[in-house]
């Protein structure tokens, strides 16, 4: 993987393709084990990846944990967005019960 992007007007060079980490932990089961998870995205961070995408929403959290600790010891070289966007329309929505 050698394509590397440019993010803006920022310093920050990262792989030209990120990786969704969504489907490690909701969405698409089944889910691999954590040691799996862990194990495919340190080989990724081997193979030139440095652009991994998750987000809280993604199994109330525990995918960005997932993530932080499988990228941990090589967090300083990797670019990891993470963010919850949500649409409602005519929709009421007691928030209380949801974690953002």
């Amino acid at each position: 993987m050698s394509d590397k992007r440019k993010i803006g007007n920022s310093e920050l060079i990262v792989s030209a393709v990120g990786l969704g980490c969504m489907g490690l932990s909701q969405s698409y089961p089944p889910f691999p084990e954590k040691e799996e998870s862990i194990r495919f995205l340190r080989r990724a961070v081997e193979m030139g990846q440095t652009f991994f995408d998750t987000s809280e929403a993604y199994a109330a959290g525990s995918n960005e944990e997932l993530v932080g600790e499988a990228l941990a010891p090589v967090r300083e070289k990797m670019a990891i967005p993470s963010g919850v966007s949500l649409s409602v329309m005519k929709t009421t929505i007691n928030f209380k019960k949801w974690r953002i």
